[in-house]
This record gives structure tokens, sequence and C-alpha cells, in this order.
């Protein structure tokens, strides 16, 4: 990852300018400690804090075009760039001043004008201004892996930034920069932002009819783990021993011993957790099993709280879920980066794509299904995509997660719901995510272990011990009186905590941020396990739960457990697998 900062329309004096965007730009060190960059043409200005994954030695930004006309700065990667140069007509069309990945920005802005972005495959926002006639290009990607917020100045100056905390102290106003979108100061007059990612299955009144091919979900993802090991600099997986980032390593091992360029041939997994977590002991049978050199770290409760502060300021969120299970992230991230590893990949997204979180299984119908897949896809960049990215970032490491690829999304959206679905009419029951699951249940070589290829979801939060949530709910519950909380509302009347571990939150956050536009770009409403709108209508025991955990939502997790599965290649839930579904033991996929 690495930091971006604009400045457009300011009426600060150039060197004003230039000093003010530094000042500023600083607070983004963090997600670019490698070098910095900073440009000042008359009343706009880009600043540009450097991780550098591609090309270390000569990939530094603002990148400019060789006339001097366009000026980029990008965080994030370009995955297709070498696809992109060919189909320009490589050299000939532009030399490249270097060999990052972001420069192919330039050359498909000058073929294709605004257009140019549905071309790009990757995570990444960026920065453009064309000197030609002062106009500014702002995007960020299709799904929001990448953080991006506009600011308003009391001059008229707009401003951009990858993190809410470089705008606050300068801006009247902060906003979250929508994904999927694009600023164009060509449309200011109506708005400026235009969408530009807009997939046929990202509508919820649209149902797929395309039924599921195994193969077809096995290939688009080990597509999408090979885009996402492209890297010039050390590079590893996050393994928590679930079935999403076990998967990543298992493919990204394969991949790394086939390739005989590939300079680091043994690929290095990280774990963290209390001592004696879940997860912790399957991530260690899955490293053993994929063959990657592991690292398990044991964190303690208090190490974990004594991070909270630290972890809220660089989260820029209260969301209570968010802060659980970003905070082991967190310390885990400053240990990959003290071993030189500056790239990981992570699993993110598969729940939201194929309905993993257990409270699925009481989804009325198809369309039901399908409808909040995409409301749990459109909300991730406010959740897991945040977590994910500024929990590493704030070490300075860059995490890439292959389940968003826009290809793939556009393989696992169109398949027909009913194939996803845990509950099968006339074919009983079957575990979440089944497809996904079946798609890498291969005999003869296969990807994982049987228990960990059928092992049942967790929250992050959860399996790196059922202690860490317990100890932030007794810390919060003595750190905020009876009175303080009563008076929770005419504190904080927007989005107003339902908890006092939601209040803590809030509290630390409301210190470092205290404008209202800032407690704005937190999602509002409560914080559960399952919180959308649609989902607290499939069963009133959702209604009124302030608490996220999984476990909270005792009858989901009861009702879909998973007892002694032992799964078998013909069957759908295994040869004498035992599920308890509503109470109701089900055996062999079939109600007994």
């Amino acid at each position: 990852m690495c930091g971006i900062l604009a400045i457009f329309r300011s009426s600060l004096s150039e060197a004003d300018l230039r000093k003010i965007m530094i000042q500023n730009a600083l607070k983004l060190r963090h997600r670019g400690p490698d070098w910095s960059g900073y440009k000042v043409y008359g009343s706009n200005a880009i600043a540009h804090e450097r991780l550098a994954i591609i090309d270390p030695d000569s990939g530094s930004q603002p990148l400019v075009s060789p006339d001097g006309n366009i000026i980029v700065a990008a965080n994030g990667e370009i995955y297709n760039y070498k696809e992109l140069y060919e189909e320009l007509g490589g050299i000939d069309f532009y030399p490249p001043k270097t060999g990052s990945d972001c420069e192919v920005i330039i050359p498909l802005y000058l073929k294709h004008g605004r257009d140019f972005p549905r071309f790009l495959r990757g995570m990444f926002s960026f920065v453009l201004y064309d000197r030609r006639d002062d106009s500014f290009f702002v995007l960020r990607d299709h799904m929001g892996i990448t953080p991006l917020y506009a600011g308003y100045g009391a001059d008229g100056s707009i401003w951009f930034a990858s993190e809410m905390k470089a705008l606050t102290d300068v801006v009247a106003r902060v906003d979250v920069f929508p994904p999927g979108h694009a600023y164009d100061s060509e449309l200011e007059g109506k708005g400026g932002f235009v969408q530009w990612y807009n997939p046929v299955w990202y509508d919820s009144t649209y149902l797929p009819t395309e039924r599921v091919e195994l193969l077809n979900i096995r290939n688009a993802f080990e597509m999408a783990v090979k885009r996402r090991m492209m890297s010039d600099v050390p590079w590893g997986v996050l393994l928590s021993g679930g079935l999403d980032s076990s998967l990543v390593a298992s493919i990204a091992s394969r991949l790394s011993r086939r390739d005989p360029n590939n300079e680091w041939p043994r690929l290095h997994s990280f774990s963290i957790g209390l001592e004696n977590s879940p997860d912790l002991a399957a991530a260690a049978e899955v490293a053993k099993f994929v063959g990657t050199v592991h690292h398990s770290y044991v964190f303690t409760v208090q190490e974990g709280m004594d991070a909270v502060r630290e972890v809220i300021y660089h989260l820029e969120t209260y969301d209570v879920t968010t802060v659980r299970a970003a905070t082991p992230m967190f310390l885990m991230s400053r240990k990959i980066k003290a071993r030189g590893v500056k790239m990981v990949l992570s699993g993110e997204g598969a729940d939201e794509i194929f309905g993993g979180y257990l409270y699925f299984h009481k989804a009325p119908d198809s369309k039901e299904f399908h409808a909040e897949t995409v409301d749990k896809l459109r909300g991730l960049f406010q959740y897991d995509c945040l977590r994910a990215n500024k929990a590493t970032s704030a070490w300075g490491v860059e995490v890439r997660v292959p389940f968003l690829d826009q290809d793939f999304l556009d393989v696992a959206m169109t398949i027909n719901p009913e194939d996803k679905m845990i509950v099968k009419d006339g074919e009983g029951r079957r575990m979440e995510k089944w497809i996904l699951r079946k798609a890498f249940d291969d005999p003869a070589d296969p990807y994982l272990p049987a228990k960990i290829l059928w092992r049942q979801k967790e929250q992050f939060s959860d399996g790196v011990g059922y202690g860490w949530i317990d100890a932030l709910r007794d810390h919060a519950n003595a750190d905020v009186s009876d009175k303080v909380f009563s008076a929770a509302e005419n504190r904080f009347p927007y989005n107003t905590p339902l908890t006092k571990e939601a209040y803590y939150y809030r509290d630390i956050f409301d210190r470092f941020f205290p404008s209202p536009s800032a407690a704005a770009t937190v999602p509002g409403g409560p914080s559960i396990a399952c919180s959308t709108p649609r989902a607290m209508e499939w069963d009133a025991s959702f209604r009124g739960r302030a608490d996220p955990s999984g476990r909270a939502v005792a009858a989901v997790h009861e009702s879909a457990y998973v007892e002694g599965f032992t799964p078998q290649a013909e069957g759908e839930g295994g040869r004498g697998a035992k599920r308890k579904v509503d109470g109701e033991p089900v055996q062999n996929g079939k109600d007994k």
C-alpha cells in the first residue's frame, strides 16, 4: 500500500500549499515508508508516500508523462499492466519511464480518455491531473479494497487522501469516496462523481440463472491468486486456518513451487491468536500440509487491550466487529514487517460472495439469499476491506484479496443462488460455502486436509480465542460507568452506541476525529452479526442484538453446527456427516 494526498483549487500561495501538503502527507507515511514525492502546480498539489512492491528502484511517484502534462499518484496495484501495455502497442505507443505497474494509467488515459477504468484489473485509488486543461480525475477501485476519502475546504478547495487523518484538521467536511466511482472535475456542475463499475449482478433485484460449474470456480480463483503473486519484494500469506485463507495459501504455495522464476519458492505464512486458540492449531495443520514456512504468533489479552487505542486511530472507525478483528491483525502485521515481508495475500470476501456466514441458512429463498450477498459485497468497503487494508498498512504491509478479483466476482456472482444456499429444496441441508469447498475437493491431489476443507465458519475475532472478545467486553464495562452510558444519546446523537463496548470505541474515535462528518463516515445502525435490514426480517432472533460476535446469535451457530463431519467426494454432506439443523439431527444431507 501507499498513501496519496491531493489538493485541488486551493487559495493558498504555492509556498504555503507545499508546506500544508507535506505536513498532512506525513500523517500517511506509515502506509508508504520507502519514499516520498511531492508536486505543486499553481493551486494544485499532489503527494505520494510510497511502499515499494513493484520496481522498488525506479518506481517513485507521482508519475509524470514524458511531456510533463499528465501527473498520477496511485495507491495499490494494477495486476494486468503488462497485458495492457501489449494491447496499447507497447513502448512504440508509450515508452514507460519506470517499471511501476501504475504508470500504465498514463497511456491508457491518453488513448481512451476518462473511459479507461474499465480496462483495469486490480486494487487502486489514484489521482490524475491533466495540466493541459487544468482538470483532474480521481478513481477508487471496484470494491473499495483501497481506502479513499474526499474533503471539502472552506475556501472551495477539494482534497483527496488515502486516510481521513490527513484531512480532518484542514477541511470543513470529509466524506468516504464511494467504491467503483470516479470524481471528474469536468462534471462538477453535475456532482462530480460518476459510477464506472456497475456489473449486471450489482443490482440486488437481478437473479442469476447460471448453474454452477465447479471447475470454472476453481480455475477463476486460481487465476485470481496468481495475479496477486506479482511482487519484486518478499511476500507471504495470512493464514487463520479457516477455509478461505487456507485455500489462498494452498494455491499460492502450489503456484510458487511450479514457477521456475520465483525468487522465493518457500512461501511464508502467518497466523495469530491467544494461547491455545482454534485458529493457531488449524493454521499450523494447514501450513504443514501445503508446505509453507509458518510463523505462529501468540498475543496476550493485555497486549491486545494496550493496542486498541492505536488500532482505532489507524482504522478510522468505531464499528465493534471491525475493531475486535483488526486488533490481532494489527499486532500480527507488526511481526510480519519485522521479518522483512512487505506484501501478504488474505481471504476476505468469500463469505460475502458465497453466503458463508452462518445466518445465511435462515434465508427464506434464493432471491433473498442472492440479494443479501450483493448487499454484503457492496458494504464490504466499510468493514473487512477497511480492516484488512488499514490494520496491515499501519506497519507498511500491503494486503491483497483474491476473492475480490473483478473477473472472479463475475464468475461467482452470476451463479444461480440455489447452488449456494445452505438450505436446498428437496435436497436437505448442505454446509455453508459448499460449492467453494467442493470446487477444491480433489481426492487425487488434495488442496487441503478434509477437516480444514470442511471446517465450519468462525469469525476471525472469535477464532483467535474466545477470551479476546470476553476481555474487551469486561474492560469496557469497567471503564464506562452506568451514568456515562445512560447519557450516550446526548453525547452521540448520531449512531448512538448500544453497548458499553461500543461506547468505549466511540469515545476513543471521537478524541481522534471529533468532527460530525468524521463520525458519519462510519455506517449507522446497530452492529450485529447479520446487520442488513433484509436479514433481520428472516428470523425474529436476529433483531435487537447489539453484540456482533457469531456466538451471540446462538440459534444460528447451534442450528448450523456440523458434528463429526467426515466428507466424502461423492456425498453432498459427506457419508456419516451429522448436522444439527433447527435442533434436529441431519445425516448424509437428508433430514433424518
